[in-house]
């Protein structure tokens, strides 16, 4: 949420979406969706905190979307968001219509949107990759901010530590959470490998923007 909240505002600064991606809201819309449906009475019971939590993201997705059209300079690019966005609903009520039609409340519902949410959610942390492959290879720190880095750390170790000591352990947030947890501190170990070799300014105006552009990506 930190990186498409920082992205926002250079957009919101330039009043321009340029070629910034609207892909991380969008994926962000469906992790929620998935979550909030993992999370009802009848798939997995009372599970009241992952319920608002995502309920309050996928609000603040939403109004990330909301920006992020007020700023497209053409139609095409409104139409394009416009679509995506309803192609990642219609396959969401799709699914999850034909799970609550063809499966009971029991174990094949929630094994079906436990797997379903792990997927997106690992999706989501994977998305910092690139950028991590990017500081290995230019040896700087410079758009793999240190906040954002504990931030996702800190979320992968809460939610792990929720899925383990709940009344029954949850595999499903464990196993997305704790993949999380081990990224994050694979980027703060980067973040301590690279931070003194760092270069104050990028001296190629090209690789900024390519650099920026993939930690764009960042979404959690």
């Amino acid at each position: 949420m930190h990186a498409c909240s920082a992205t926002l505002v250079k957009i919101w600064k330039r009043k321009d979406v340029e070629e910034f991606s609207p892909n991380p809201y969008l994926a962000g819309v469906m992790n929620c969706l998935m979550w909030i449906y993992y999370g009802l009475p009848f798939v997995t019971g009372k599970n009241t905190l992952v319920i608002t939590i995502n309920s309050v993201g996928l609000v603040l997705e939403f109004i990330y979307i909301g920006i992020f059209l007020w700023y497209c300079k053409t139609k095409k690019q409104r139409v394009n968001v416009l679509w995506k966005l309803g192609a990642i609903v219609g396959i969401f009520v799709l699914a999850a219509g034909l799970e609550l039609g063809l499966t009971h409340k029991g174990f094949v519902r929630l094994t079906i949107a436990g797997v379903q949410s792990t997927v997106f959610s690992i999706c989501l942390y994977a998305m910092p990759l690139d950028v991590m492959r990017m500081v290995i290879k230019t040896k700087s720190v410079e758009y793999l901010p240190l906040p954002l880095c504990i931030a996702g750390l800190l979320n992968g170790i809460d939610w792990s530590a929720y899925a383990l000591f709940s009344k029954k352990i949850d595999p499903y947030i464990l196993t997305a959470n704790g993949l999380g947890a081990i990224l994050g501190i694979v980027q703060v170990i980067l973040y301590i490998i690279y931070c003194r070799s760092t270069p104050q300014h990028s001296k190629n105006p090209t690789d900024q923007k390519q650099v920026e552009l993939s930690n764009n990506e960042l979404i959690v």
